[in-house]
């Protein structure tokens, strides 16, 4: 049976959001703040899991109800031990859950199947999505599957393959030159025309869609059965804190259901900082924070948002960052120790691992996992321009010695 009571409730008054007002966000002090679906724990006995496909084997914890839903049999990814990055760093249970084997490579299927799952049962013809790549991909291969149309706003600067994937599903991408325009013009067609917003459309940003992020719950669920128990420490890449705050909710969740008795802390791997700001001086929905070009492009944001700043809060969290050089040499670190090639914006959460065990932040006796968000393979360039070209040589062994000395 499904806890989902059919409306939202918003996080700060407690008051009921009608699920036809969910994605039109609150202003708070400035700022903006989306409603969140509620559940009735006491439907459901434990961590139930159904017969339906992907992260959909949770359903009664999802905001979906009895409906059909859309799935590309995402979720179930593995937690992977990292036996050379652990020796390198003092940390002996440390893991990834390694979300790169998602359907489109990315935690984003999490989202995109539960929010383009809602808009099919809305009775909705088209989806919307502001994107730089991996949730643009994952909301075009759903609304493939869905059979919908998928309009995607994207930036001319994102790499070459993340637009290939978003057109090669099916989407019709266009992209504008500076961010914000992306939402002035979203939320346009999401007022004018009807159309399901999948991504955050007001600035200061807020977050994505509320109903898409429940999603990422099912990534604290499945690390409790995969662990046993929660972890201790969950350090993930942010931008507007979208998986921030699922996890938090899913772990919740556990704790209401009697299944744990504590919450693991989440760690935020940021480029340029405004969680750790924001964690230092108060949250503010206008604050910023100096930014700029990053090969995280995907997580370069000079805001905090309030969800994601909420669930740092409600966990005893933290946040650090990470500079370009520490993260390309973090992402060739975790794939030549230990076998698994991140996106750039993804390693970010490696590349603080330094600074947290210095600060105490981690520690030996912790189970620690990084969230690995998406694969190397969606920016090869950027991997390719610090690493030595490829020789080409004669066919005999002084040759390939010559070379592979060097």
């Amino acid at each position: 049976m499904s806890a989902y009571l059919g409306y939202l409730t918003h996080p700060i008054t407690g008051e009921r959001v009608e699920e036809a007002d969910a994605y039109l966000p609150t202003a708070v002090d400035g700022g903006h703040v989306y409603a969140v679906p509620s559940y009735d724990l006491d439907r459901v006995r434990g961590l139930e899991t159904t017969d339906d496909p992907g992260i959909f084997r949770y359903r009664p914890l999802l905001p979906v109800g009895d409906g059909p839903v859309v799935s590309l049999h995402e979720g179930g990814t593995p937690l992977l031990p990292l036996p050379g990055l652990g020796e390198r760093h003092g940390l002996s249970r440390l893991f990834v859950k390694d979300e790169s084997r998602n359907p489109t490579w990315s935690y984003k299927d999490r989202l995109a199947a539960v929010a383009v799952t809602k808009a099919v049962q809305e009775g909705r013809d088209t989806v919307v999505v502001s994107s730089t790549g991996n949730h643009g991909a994952a909301v075009a291969a759903y609304a493939a599957r869905a059979g919908i149309r998928c309009v995607v706003l994207t930036l001319a600067s994102v790499p070459q393959a993340m637009k290939t994937m978003m057109q090669s599903f099916g989407a019709e991408v266009v992209a504008l030159e500076q961010p914000g325009d992306r939402w002035v013009l979203m939320r346009q067609l999401v007022e004018q025309r009807g159309w399901a917003p999948m991504s955050g459309f007001v600035g200061p940003p807020s977050g994505s869609n509320p109903y898409g992020c429940e999603g990422y719950k099912t990534i604290a669920y499945e690390l409790h059965a995969q662990l046993g128990d929660v972890p201790d420490v969950v350090i993930a890449p942010v931008a507007y804190g979208d998986a921030l705050a699922g996890l938090h909710r899913g772990f919740a969740d556990m704790v209401a259901l009697g299944l744990t008795a504590r919450l693991p802390r989440l760690i935020a791997a940021e480029p340029f900082g405004p969680y750790g700001r924001a964690l230092r001086e108060g949250y503010r929905p206008d604050a910023t924070v100096p930014a700029g070009a990053s090969v995280a492009f995907s997580i370069a944001s000079p805001y905090a948002t309030w969800q994601g700043w909420n669930a740092l809060v409600a966990t005893g969290g933290a946040a650090a960052s990470a500079d370009d050089d520490a993260t390309m040499a973090a992402q060739r670190e975790l794939a030549a120790r230990d076998g698994v090639f991140l996106e750039a914006s993804s390693v970010t959460t490696a590349a603080v691992l330094p600074e947290l065990v210095a600060r105490g932040e981690v520690t030996s006796e912790q189970s620690v996992v990084l969230l690995g968000t998406s694969t190397g393979l969606k920016d090869v360039p950027t991997s390719a321009e610090r690493l030595p070209a490829v020789p080409v040589i004669a066919p005999d062994l002084a040759a390939l010695d010559a070379a592979i000395s060097r």
